[in-house]
Parts: C-alpha cells; structure tokens; sequence
C-alpha cells in the first residue's frame, strides 16, 4: 500500500494493476486532504490505512484507477463498499453525490502523472 500525497506516474499504477487485478488499482480519496492510497486489496484496508495518518473516515471514498483508460470518462470508477454510507445520504457502493465525484476527480488528476 501507497500514500500519494505529490504525485505518482501513471506507469506506476499500470505495474501496480498488473500485480494484483490485472487492470485496475483500488484507491482511496481523501477529499478534504487532497491525498490518496492506493494498491490495497480491500479498499478497507487503504481507508484504515489513512485514518491512521490522520484522515477523517467521513472525507474517504473508494474508488477503482483503470490505468489503461487514463485519458477517458472510465478512468475513475466510483464503486466500493466503504461508500455505503446513509448518515451522509450515500446508501450505494456509488457516489451519488457530483460533488464529491467532482473533487475526487481534480485530487486524482493532480496526483497522477503521464
């Protein structure tokens, strides 16, 4: 596991994907820190991961990176089960809120390098 807090190179993330799930590394987002984790197998395990250097469980979402799409809409997939949150109206795997897709998407370009 990973925490990206400058930048990482998109190439890293393609070895990344080879070695666990073949094409995609699962990250977590911190929207109010602007970092992430990535290259766990659960994104429990990356969520737990920045609680532990100081992040808010309620500023993390779960997402999917699919390297080889880095220049397309499918790029970021919004899907994990530590989204499943009903006290912030999120009762999906999904973000329902565009907001945060929004955010979420700005920290990932800033952090991912070509």
């Amino acid at each position: 596991m990973k925490l990206i807090e400058k930048q990482i190179n998109i190439k890293d993330l393609e070895e990344m994907a080879k070695a666990i799930f073949g094409d995609l590394v699962k990250a977590v987002v911190d929207i109010k820190k602007g970092i992430m984790a990535v290259n766990g197998e659960l994104h429990a395990d990356e969520e737990a991961f920045l609680i532990n250097h100081g992040s808010e469980q309620q500023n993390l979402w779960g997402i999917n990176l699919y390297p080889e799409f880095r220049d397309e809409e499918d790029f970021v997939e919004f899907d994990s089960m530590i989204n499943v949150r009903p006290s912030q109206n999120n009762k999906t795997r999904g973000i329902e809120d565009l907001g945060i897709q929004n955010k979420i998407r700005e920290i990932v370009s800033k952090l991912i390098t070509k």
